[in-house]
Formats: structure tokens, C-alpha cells, sequence
């Protein structure tokens, strides 16, 4: 079968990476800010759009983060983000994402007043008539901030343990990365890993393998956010690939942040043919104008991966989900007899043992 937008769209999928507050509507945006009151720098939503996303530039990721004062803006009450988490859902369901894990940091919607309890549970509840109305299931992951105080992260996680098991699948470190390490968040880290919840950290996107080694480390994640960096030392790559440490991989956001050079030398082929557990996710689906069908086409037309590579992508990214290993087992036979039925996909080793 050969490889197309089409079926690329089609085939089932799993995202582990994708921030709530970049991956709006640039239409709820505006419908969001009338209601509310919000001034925005345009009131059109494809002016709005051209503003927000990066296009076909190269930016800091400071200069990243900060379209998401326009998008936080309009995320101050339980309302708005019932709104987006559902809509979210509902594009999603559009490219056959089976699973998807949304991640955002109460705090940072707490300017008018509402609680992050009240913050998750309206994301919950956007997510859950998301998954009444398209069966797209998803989790939430609670997200520190590295250019924000320890204490606070220290907050989130205890906010994130009195949500487990309630929606909330896991813990992150996000923010400005160079001059604020992950180890100064180590306590936060401490009371997530003592009370068995699940971690992953941004790391080796705006600086080197040391961010990684610390994320590892000091705050003990289970994934690395991005870690585009991690072929700068070879022997905490080989750390990762042989504790099947999961990269989460942003090959869109990687340029618009410059965490490569250009997408051409991105070192996700050279991992995944290392063997390193690597999976293909959006980041912002707004802030960088991609889905995860446009970050899988781009997998193929610039490194060569088919649709068997897919195949492994979409099963580690499920094996590397945040969820109860049943839950995990039986979403991964799911999606795996889709891919057999549907698009004749089997595991490489069960096809060359049938031809031979």
C-alpha cells in the first residue's frame, strides 16, 4: 500500500505530546474573547492564525512560548477550557487518534479567579464528552513550569496525586529550559515518583543532554519530552535505549524552536534505527499549523518511513502510554487488528515468516 495524506489520515494513531493551550481553534479564540471580554491583536480568526503560528520560520523558544499569553488569555474559566478540551477531541477524532494524553498547567488559568481543581475538572469534563461523542479516550497530564518556582511545582504535583486515577495520567516539567534546571524541581519529582505516578519531562530541546540527564536522573521521568539533543552523549543514549525510555518526539515544533538546524538533519531516523522507543506527536497543533497526520507525512517524505514504521510508532507510543498496563494491553490488540484488517499491517517479524 502505498503512502499518502490519505491513508495517513486513516490509519489509527496515538499521541503522547500535545499541549492544550497551543492547540486551539483560532475561531474559538475569537468566539472565546467576545464572550469574555479579552482584547486580542486581531479579531479575525485567519489574521489571528497568521499572528499565532510560526509559518515557515525558525524562532526561539521563548519567542515560542510566548504566543500562548494570547491563548491563555482566553483560557480563565471552567467554560473555556471544557470548550477547548472537547474540540480538541473532536479534531483529533477527525485523523483516527485512538488515544491522546492532554497536557497543560493549572496554574497559568487561574487569573479570573478559578481554582486549578475547578481548572482540571472542566478539562475532564471536555475530554469525557469528547470520548461519549467520538470514543476518543485521553488522560491528562498536570504540567510544572521550569521558569516558575519549585514551590509551585510542588503545588501541581500534590494537585496532580489528589486527581490520580482520576483523569490526571501523569506529571511534566514544561517552560523556558536553558537557566532553570529540572533538578531545582526535584521535589516536586520526589512526591510524584513516591506516590507512583508517571513522569515525563521536556528536556534536549533548548539545551543539551545535560537537561536530559537531570530529567532522568534527578526527577526520574519515565519519557523525555522532544530530546533532540540526546545524540550529543552517546553513553546516556545508549542510559535511555536500554531502559526503553520513550522520546516524544515534535518534528514540526523541533524547527519552529530550533532545536535543529533544519528538519532534514533531525535525529529521529538515526534513534529509531538505534532502537530507541521513539513516537511521533503535534506539540501545539496551533502554534506550529500541524496535525498528526501532517507529522507523520513529513516522517515519510524526509526520512523514508513507511507504513510499518507507523505501525511501531503508533504501538510503542500505546506501550509507552501513561495508562494501566490492561488498558494499555488491550488498546494495543485493538488498533493492532485495525492495522492488520484495514491496511494489511502486521508485525515485520510475523510477515517475513509468513513469505519465507
Amino acid at each position: 500500500m502505498k503512502v499518502s495524506a490519505t491513508i495517513l489520515k486513516r490509519l489509527p494513531k496515538v499521541e503522547l505530546h500535545c499541549h492544550l493551550d497551543g492547540s486551539l481553534r483560532p475561531e474559538t479564540i475569537v468566539s472565546l474573547a467576545e464572550k469574555n471580554g479579552v482584547s486580542l491583536p486581531e479579531k479575525n480568526a485567519t489574521d489571528l492564525k497568521k499572528i499565532l503560528s510560526i509559518g515557515n520560520k525558525g524562532v526561539s523558544l521563548e519567542e515560542y512560548i510566548n504566543r500562548f499569553q494570547i491563548t491563555l488569555s482566553v483560557l480563565q474559566t471552567p467554560e473555556s477550557l471544557e470548550r477547548t478540551a472537547f474540540e480538541l477531541i473532536e479534531d483529533v477524532a477527525k485523523e483516527n487518534v485512538r488515544y491522546i494524553e492532554v497536557r497543560y498547567s493549572p496554574v497559568l488559568h487561574t487569573k479570573r479567579g478559578m481554582t486549578p481543581e475547578e481548572s482540571i475538572e472542566a478539562v475532564q469534563k471536555g475530554l469525557k464528552k469528547g470520548k461519549n461523542v467520538f470514543g476518543v479516550q485521553s488522560g491528562i497530564i498536570v504540567c510544572g513550569i521550569r521558569n516558575i518556582s519549585p514551590e509551585t511545582s510542588m503545588k501541581l504535583a500534590e494537585l496532580t496525586l489528589k486527581y490520580k486515577n482520576k483523569g490526571v495520567v501523569g506529571f511534566d516539567l514544561a517552560g523556558a529550559e536553558e537557566n532553570f534546571p529540572a533538578k531545582d524541581h526535584r521535589e516536586a519529582f520526589y512526591t510524584i515518583r513516591n506516590m507512583n505516578i508517571n513522569a515525563t519531562i521536556h528536556a534536549g530541546e533548548a539545551f543539551g543532554p545535560a537537561s536530559i540527564h537531570q530529567a532522568i536522573h534527578y526527577c526520574g521521568a519515565h519519557r523525555i519530552g522532544h530530546g533532540t539533543r540526546l545524540k550529543e552523549d552517546k553513553d546516556l543514549m545508549n542510559y535511555v535505549n536500554d531502559h526503553r525510555i520513550t522520546l516524544e518526539i515534535c518534528l514540526t515544533s523541533n524547527w519552529h524552536t530550533r532545536s535543529v538546524h533544519s528538519l532534514k538533519h533531525h535525529p529521529i531516523k538515526y534513534y529509531y534505527n538505534q532502537g530507541i522507543r521513539v513516537t511521533l506527536n503535534t506539540d501545539n497543533r496551533l502554534i506550529s499549523n500541524t496535525t498528526l497526520t501532517k507529522e507523520f507525512l513529513l516522517a515519510h517524505k524526509l526520512f523514508g518511513f513507511g507504513l510499518h514504521d507507523f505501525r511501531e510508532f503508533t504501538i510503542t507510543a500505546m506501550k509507552s502510554a501513561f495508562l494501566p498496563y490492561k488498558e494499555r494491553k488491550q488498546m494495543i490488540k485493538e488498533i493492532a487488528e485495525e492495522l492488520e484488517n484495514e491496511f494489511g499491517l502486521m508485525p515485520e517479524f510475523i510477515e517475513q515468516f509468513n513469505v519465507g
